[in-house]
């Protein structure tokens, strides 16, 4: 990979490579568990054994600054994504 950022198109030509399947046929497949996961997001924390844990935070709204202005104004009530790693996953990133 050139970068760090990883895309839908990236992920569905390495599954194109390892399994053979048609690069449309990957791309429903990714397309669908992204759907499936965010659909699960949406209600309770999505668990996956040996990557990690997402879980939707609650924030509530509080009183925000402007650095330049030092002008306060509030800062809205918002969803927030939070992702813990497993812990097999912080072992095999110390090891490598």
């Amino acid at each position: 990979m050139k970068n760090n950022s990883l895309k839908k198109e990236d992920i569905s030509k390495a599954l194109q490579g390892k399994l053979g399947f048609s690069l449309n046929f990957s791309k429903k497949i990714i397309d669908d568990l992204l759907l499936i996961f965010s659909e699960i997001i949406k209600y309770e924390k999505l668990v996956i054994k040996k990557i990690g844990t997402i879980k939707t935070l609650n924030k509530k709204s509080r009183l925000g600054r402007n650095p330049k202005t030092k002008e306060p104004y509030i800062i809205s009530e918002r969803k927030s994504l939070s992702y813990t790693p497993s812990k097999i996953l912080k072992d095999q990133l110390d090891n490598l």
